[in-house]
């Protein structure tokens, strides 16, 4: 009789366990992605994570809580390709900052930043489809409000802060060192820009550093076996998310193993090559990339060909410097 009730309670676990994050899945935002026309075709899998500006969601109380602000319209405040293979070969992250001087289809150039505020994420897939020759199979992307929400569901986040940062407009005040934040003070820690003397591209590594210990923290025994936190933890994770009408929860599940291996060397964490961070153009200021080593990378994604090894120049230090 015993091991019958062991053996229901068991089952009943399991099914918990696999239930939750399908039935979080089913609540999650929709979009479409699809930009039309001619798409590139590519080898494996390539996936759009944006991080956005979004309040949506969010109480007054709250964006005075997290620092957000109330301002109108839409920005990127993180783009990361993340491509996994379908053969041998490192899943990568590639962060594109967000000011890269490229051409939008039918809007001329423009920081690529621009193209998700004119024209929503299929205008921004298909900007990205266009300068890497990549596809983009699925689009995943989080609001201010639902990283924050995240973060908290986990009782916090463990990072090393890697100099001090205190920054009026993120709403932060960190010390150098590792430490638990909570979503007010991860948020800020993504966001800040003004703290951190590589500007966008440091703060795109702050940004592939704390996706990974989120996911990393989140694969660990005490998320998965507290049936509250696990919950709480699903729940949260599409509380501020809009995925593409076509990309699937296995989709989704790809991105994550992809950031869970970030965390652990088993995946690749990269930014596009660059040719300058500070260069004069008709956006202003604005990100180049290195046109050459930035086609090779994207040339090897796209055929196939394995990364063991970050690629010269994705370190994210413009060439020559």
């Amino acid at each position: 009789m015993f091991a019958l009730v062991a053996l229901a309670t068991l089952l009943g676990y399991v099914a918990f366990e696999v239930f939750t994050p399908y039935h979080a899945w089913s609540s999650v935002a929709r979009v479409d992605t699809d930009p039309g026309g001619d798409r590139p075709t590519s080898s494996g899998s390539t996936y759009l994570l944006v991080g956005s500006d979004s309040r949506e969601g969010l109480t007054a109380a709250e964006r005075k809580a997290l620092g957000t602000g109330n301002g109108p319209g839409q920005r990127t405040d993180s783009i990361i390709l993340v491509h996994v293979p379908s053969g041998g070969g490192k899943s990568a992250l590639i962060s594109i900052p967000r000011d890269s001087f490229l051409a939008i289809p039918g809007h001329g150039k423009n920081k690529v930043n621009a193209a998700f505020a004119i024209g929503g994420p299929s205008l921004l897939v298909q900007t990205l489809e266009q300068a890497t020759g990549l596809r983009i199979d699925g689009y995943v992307e989080i609001g201010f409000g639902g990283f924050a929400k995240v973060v908290d569901s986990l009782g916090g986040v463990r990072i090393c802060v890697p100099f001090p940062m205190k920054d009026k407009e993120a709403h932060i005040n960190l010390k150098k060192g590792c430490q638990v934040l909570d979503g007010k003070n991860a948020l800020g820690f993504v966001r800040s820009r003004k703290t951190d003397p590589r500007g966008d591209i440091g703060r795109a590594e702050r940004q592939r550093q704390f996706l990974a210990a989120i996911f990393r923290q989140a694969a660990t025994v005490g998320t998965v076996a507290n049936p509250t936190t696990w919950w709480a933890f699903t729940h949260a994770s599409v509380s501020g998310l809009i995925v593409g009408e076509d990309t699937s929860a296995l989709d989704a599940m790809r991105v994550v193993r992809a950031m869970q291996g970030a965390a652990n060397d088993e995946a690749l964490s990269l930014v596009v090559p660059l040719a300058s961070t500070n260069a004069t153009t008709s956006a202003g200021s604005s990100v180049l990339w290195d046109s050459a080593r930035a086609g090779k990378l994207f040339d090897m994604l796209r055929d196939g060909t394995p990364l063991e090894s970050p690629p010269a120049g994705t370190d994210g230090k413009p060439t020559g410097s």
